[in-house]
């Protein structure tokens, strides 16, 4: 009994050790860069423009800027094939870290200067802007990532990037609500601009990433064309590969159209700034670190299949949350156990979905495949939040609303049963699943 005991204790440290190595804390700081570009667009612009008397209408129009994270996949080959002058010989991943990262910073700095209420195509426009920057930073900061975890890491390391991103969208929206309420939204926008520099700071301190293959030489035309078509090609000549790529535009449609209009929410129920940066922020933060550490002791017990369609059903379930706050009104406890839940959700569904679409890759062409593949992973949720969500809240209500995401959830939850059932997981694996120390597509 003793024994069996300290195995038990064994098997859960071990479980919890992968968290505590370089490339998983690499991977955090990571998230924490990748985070904030999608807060300033996202929950903290929403509440900016709400607060200026934008119509509900107009201000969800604005999420159809998230629509250039989805188009990245069109230029991931350049940061894959492209060699930077000068900075270039700080190696291919870290030189575009550098440079990007400091776009990023421009394009924040930039929205900071905009203002919605005399001028809201210019705010439009800049906010495009911070989310192609952005977008181009997420290409960079995933493809290094990939390339620093070996398989065993893909869960705790794709749980501590979504770490990592829920703490730096959850930050740089917590202190531009802080500062926006002493200061004026423009100081809140340029304090934001920093975080982009623990992925910049990451990348120099460990440098280019050790898994890192390069595909060829891109010299002539003929190598220009392989280095944007390769990455495509490979992908779909895989056994299952359609159907790969149809859970990927649907499994995450539910989710995203509640997470883009949960500040709207917030703002009609009466929660002033103090108290979204409160639960938001406080309560999400607590519950997004256990969903995190949950997630990536499951994924270590259970593996990546089974781990993964209990994440779809909790990120499913999580928006039901969010309809019985908006049907008992304004209630802290209310708020504050449906983010909790979301959070846990999220933070659980983080490390195994991550780790999925980051085992899909090849590790040739990592940047432009998980570009396509986190693009697409949004791409529907975020176009009809852009041009029916704003509509149907106003039409049906809040509550009816939610209610709708959560059956929106349902058709990924089947499909990726379905795709466990007939082996399809396993068959179309990529290189980054296992090539190294590991192979994810093993049950423990």
């Amino acid at each position: 009994m003793d024994e069996s005991i300290r195995a038990e204790r064994r098997g859960l440290w071990q479980s919890v050790m992968p968290y505590l190595e370089k490339e998983s804390l690499a991977a955090f700081f990571l998230g924490v860069s990748s985070g904030f570009p999608f807060a300033m667009i996202a929950a903290t612009l929403t509440t900016r423009l709400a607060q200026d008397g934008i119509e509900k209408s107009t201000v969800t129009a604005f999420s159809l800027a998230f629509l250039v994270y989805n188009l990245k996949f069109l230029w991931a080959w350049v940061v894959d094939g492209v060699r930077l002058p000068l900075l270039g010989r700080l190696g291919q991943r870290v030189s575009w870290m550098l440079v990007i990262g400091l776009c990023v910073m421009a394009a924040v700095v930039n929205l900071a200067l905009a203002d919605p209420g005399a001028d809201i195509v210019w705010t439009a426009t800049s906010a495009v802007l911070v989310g192609v920057a952005g977008a181009t930073f997420d290409i960079v900061i995933d493809a290094y990532r990939i390339e620093t975890l070996k398989p065993y890491q893909l869960g705790t390391g794709s749980g501590m990037s979504q770490y990592g991103w829920r703490v730096g969208a959850a930050a740089a929206g917590g202190v531009a609500l802080v500062v926006a309420a002493r200061y004026g939204w423009q100081a809140a926008y340029i304090a934001c601009a920093g975080f982009a520099l623990p992925a910049m700071l990451t990348a120099l301190i460990l440098g280019e990433p050790p898994r890192r293959k390069v595909e060829i030489a891109r010299k002539g035309v003929a190598e220009m064309w392989r280095s944007v078509a390769g990455p495509f090609v490979e992908f779909f000549r895989r056994n299952g590969a359609w159907l790969v790529l149809l859970f990927i535009l649907v499994h995450k449609i539910g989710d995203t159209l509640a997470n883009l209009t949960f500040r709207l929410l917030f703002d009609d129920l009466g929660f002033t700034n103090d108290e979204i940066a409160l639960y938001d922020v406080g309560v999400g933060f607590w519950a997004l670190i256990v969903g995190v550490f949950v997630g990536g002791i499951i994924y270590a017990r259970l593996g990546l299949k089974r781990s993964v369609l209990i994440s779809l059903i909790l990120m499913a379930v999580s928006n039901l949350s969010f309809a019985l706050l908006a049907a008992a009104g304004k209630t802290n406890v209310g708020m504050a156990a449906a983010i909790g839940f979301e959070n846990f959700a999220s933070g659980y569904g983080g490390v195994v979905v991550v780790a999925y679409f980051s085992a899909l890759c090849d590790l040739r062409f990592t940047a432009a495949q998980y570009a396509l593949i986190s693009a697409g992973a949004s791409i529907v949720g975020r176009f009809l939040t852009g041009t029916t969500a704003g509509s149907l809240i106003e039409t049906f209500g809040y509550v009816n609303f939610y209610l709708l995401t959560t059956v929106a959830a349902v058709p990924g939850i089947v499909l990726f049963w379905w795709m466990m059932r007939s082996g399809l997981v396993d068959a179309a694996m990529g290189t980054a699943g296992e090539v190294g120390e590991g192979d994810a597509r093993a049950d423990p």
